[in-house]
């Protein structure tokens, strides 16, 4: 068995805590009536789909949007609705992740989300230090950035070549079943975890016993 050197985590449901009802009610107060049946916790639908795999930008989206509810949406009550999908950031959990890379561990962050989350995540307003994202990880691979979402094997493979990393020698933290068999499939070690998940301990163990 290969030594684990690097980790890779999922963002919602794995770092940030999520309710998707949150999401759904703030849409819906905004007018868009159906978005039950467009926002999922893993894997979004439509126009949805379409800002986090990257077919359609930010403002595309807006526009789309608007279109849709037949609603002057502005840019702010668009963004506050994916931003409700988020409810918690756990310090504890950023601090063990830059531990992580102390210890000499490359970290990754390889998430399915869209322009709007990551423009807050990427801000001075991500952590109340006026820290980003960025400053935990080594690199941040992004669904609509690389045009692909898991669980596609495109956007492994893409990490792969970019990182240089070596699957056998990789750790995976992800909250969906079906991203796990993915990385499976691709030759990571895989962690399935669970929203609000405390997942320190089950980390440690696997490093212990690599």
């Amino acid at each position: 068995m290969s030594k684990i050197r690097n980790i890779i985590f999922d963002f919602g449901g794995v770092i940030l805590d999520l309710d998707r009802e949150n999401a759904v009610r703030k849409f819906k107060s905004i007018g868009v009536n159906k978005a039950d049946e467009y926002l999922d916790k893993y894997h979004q639908k439509g126009i949805f789909l379409q800002c986090e795999n990257g077919e359609i930008g930010e403002m595309e989206f807006v526009e789309k949007l608007r279109a849709l509810c037949n609603k002057d949406l502005t840019y702010q009550q668009v963004y506050d609705g994916w931003n409700a999908f988020i409810v918690n950031t756990e310090k504890y959990k950023l601090d063990y992740i830059l531990s992580l890379r102390q210890r000499g561990y490359k970290v990754f962050l390889l998430s399915n989300t869209n322009p709007f989350v990551m423009k807050w995540a990427r801000s001075k307003e991500f952590t109340e230090e006026g820290l980003s994202i960025d400053h935990y990880v080594d690199r941040a691979y992004i669904s609509y950035e690389i045009k692909s979402v898991k669980p596609d094997r495109k956007i492994f493979e893409y990490l792969i070549s970019d990182s240089g990393i070596l699957p056998e020698e990789s750790l995976f933290v992800d909250d969906g079943e079906q991203n796990i068999e993915a990385g499976n499939k691709i030759g990571f070690k895989t962690l399935l975890t669970k929203n609000r998940e405390d997942w320190r301990d089950k980390i440690e163990k696997l490093l212990e016993n690599d």
